[in-house]
């Protein structure tokens, strides 16, 4: 009677390993694929302004190669 909430902990344990393997690979993909950690809380006007900081980056690197 001892370890009867061994029962429960165990399945309880694999999930948990299971949802942090996933989130884990979430995170290694999405860096492998866009090189970066993903910006967490991205709405609209961080979008905006990465647009932006990309499109003056390029306009810097133009005027420093002419």
């Amino acid at each position: 009677m001892g370890l009867v909430w061994l029962e429960a902990a165990l399945p309880l344990g694999i999930i948990a390993g299971m949802l942090c393997i996933m989130g884990n690979a979430q995170y290694y993909i999405h860096k492998g694929f866009h090189g970066r950690p993903k910006h967490i809380g991205n709405d609209l006007w961080d979008v905006a302004m990465e647009r932006r900081d990309k499109k003056i980056m390029e306009i810097c690197s133009d005027t420093q190669n002419h």
